[in-house]
């Protein structure tokens, strides 16, 4: 049972690595993995003081903190769901999102975070704000629920308890909410383990927010199931001014980030490049694409090999990821192979194409959700001939790596040419002029869309729109060609770093009009 609950997991390696450290907030606390299932296990007991039942919904809100970290698996370990959210939402945002999961319960920040706990009151959830003083005390619960002697040994996690309630980025719809259970998360972060042969030995400096799953699993969770190491910035967010010092600092031997946070990294080493380096097992790169221009800079800015991988909320994170060096090459321009779930290529009719043929990904395993919350519309959708369907257009090349085209509503259909923004997004970025960039689709009376694409300049760059339309038809065919370019300093991006290819084409197409 212990290999497939997340809770299992965790206290395997607790009492495999009890003295080793588990989780740091830089220059400030280092708790062992004996320490932190401690006060997950006190922080448990203290939630089913408060009244938390086995499937009630917990929201929590925080910067990346220690408290965060310890109210999530506390939410877990008592069989409740944990709900985490965005603290930067707006009251309006934070109403729909409490609403939508039904949450019973929110917990907050000693300091609070004021637009969620607006909207909590006008829904008449209670709230709760937790505090750690120090490594050595237990977490401190405002207001104190009164003390009822739970035993924690009574409370038993099971592999179907629905652990983690996340909404999807929702890039082209509205955001849809997805109940992940304790073997969903079980299975991914065994898969992202064993990928990247995570062990004791390994430490991490965590970059993403762990309301997001890229960084909740694969920078997290995974490591602590490891016996590995987590270090949080003392700011509660990724800071390029701190993130080499601290990587250097806690001995760090890899890091996962999204395109735009390893473009940040690496526009820092150019500007004001570090002493030193730590020596890096990998780099991984997830959650958008990235262009191999940026994985070539990276691999020969910090000495490592950089490992694209592909995931997504409704897979518990993991789905693809290229190899390390040791276990196969891995190929700019591919997210890689299936990691611990079956994958195949399927056209409109769900027959499953051969290599070379572009098709939707289709995944199916034990780290797949078994559906979204009350929304049977898109679960009819979205499972079909067996399989769930991911709304990603690629193929399998003849190693058996999958290359993605683009998400099928992104496509850009120019008088019947189907073309990958992300190819268009490739070239732009290996101009070395061009920090950001993303290429989207426009109404068109002519050919139904054109292509337009919006650029973010390096700084000290005065690159034009000519210059980018010659380098374009100089790398890519005529049709693929932008017709018009926006030169700006913001591209819309979604909490986790994702750039939104609607939200960018809305934002300057209206200001166009």
């Amino acid at each position: 049972m212990e290999n497939s609950t997340l809770t299992g997991l965790l206290k395997k390696a607790a009492s495999e690595f009890p003295h080793r450290r588990a989780l740091s907030v830089a220059g400030k606390l280092d708790l062992t993995h004996e320490r932190l299932q401690e006060l997950i296990e006190h922080a448990a007991s203290r939630l089913v003081d408060a009244g938390v039942n086995a499937g009630d919904v917990v929201a929590l809100t925080f910067p990346n903190t220690v408290e965060f970290v310890i109210t999530f698996l506390a939410i877990i370990r008592c069989r409740a769901t944990a709900a985490p959210l965005n603290s930067a939402y707006t009251a309006e945002e934070f109403e729909f999102y409490l609403s939508d999961s039904e949450s019973k319960l929110l917990l907050t920040s000693k300091e609070g975070i004021p637009s969620a706990q607006t909207a909590a009151s006008k829904l008449n959830i209670p709230q709760v704000n937790v505090n750690l003083a120090s490594g050595d005390a237990f977490l401190d619960f405002f207001p104190a629920p009164s003390e009822s002697k739970v035993n924690m040994a009574e409370i038993v996690n099971d592999p179907s308890d629905a652990a983690l309630f996340l909404h999807t980025s929702g890039t082209t719809s509205r955001p849809k909410g997805v109940p992940l259970t304790q073997q969903n998360l079980a299975a991914s972060v065994q898969n992202i383990k064993s990928v990247y042969k995570l062990s004791e030995s390994d430490s991490t400096v965590l970059v993403l927010p762990l309301f997001h799953v890229h960084g909740l699993m694969a920078g997290l969770l995974s490591s602590l199931i490891s016996g590995a190491a987590v270090t949080l910035p003392a700011a509660g967010r990724f800071s390029a001014s701190t993130f080499w010092s601290d990587m250097v600092a806690y001995n760090a031997t890899w890091y996962t980030a999204v395109p735009t946070i390893h473009q940040i990294i690496l526009d820092r080493h150019f500007s004001k490049p570090e002493p030193s380096y730590p020596k890096l097992r990998f780099i991984r790169s997830c959650s958008a694409s990235l262009a191999p221009s940026i994985l070539e800079r990276l691999e020969k800015s910090f000495g490592a090999p950089v490992l694209e991988s592909y995931a997504m909320t409704e897979a518990s994170h993991l789905m693809a990821s290229n190899p390390l060096p040791e276990d196969g090459v891995h190929k700019a321009g591919s997210v890689g192979k299936p990691i611990g779930q079956e994958m195949a290529i399927l056209d409109e009719n769900g027959v499953i194409q051969p290599e070379g043929v572009k098709g939707e990904v289709c995944i199916r395993g034990p780290n797949v959700t078994k559906g979204y919350k009350n929304n049977p519309d898109a679960n009819k959708a979205t499972f079909s001939f067996g399989w769930f369907h991911t709304g990603d257009i690629g193929f399998f090349d003849s190693d058996g790596y999958l290359h993605l085209v683009g998400r099928i509503k992104e496509l850009i259909n120019r008088g019947g040419e189907k073309i990958s923004p992300i190819e268009i997004d490739a070239v732009l970025l290996s101009h070395a002029d061009i920090a950001q960039a993303v290429a989207f689709g426009v109404t068109d009376e002519k050919y139904g869309e054109e292509i337009n694409c919006a650029i973010i300049p390096r700084e000290g760059s005065s690159i034009d729109e000519a210059e980018v339309l010659r380098f374009c038809k100089k790398n890519l065919a005529s049709f693929k060609i932008p017709k018009k370019v926006f030169i700006t300093d913001f591209l819309p991006k979604t909490a986790s770093g994702k750039i939104q290819r609607r939200f960018v084409a809305e934002h300057f197409v209206s200001a166009k009009a």
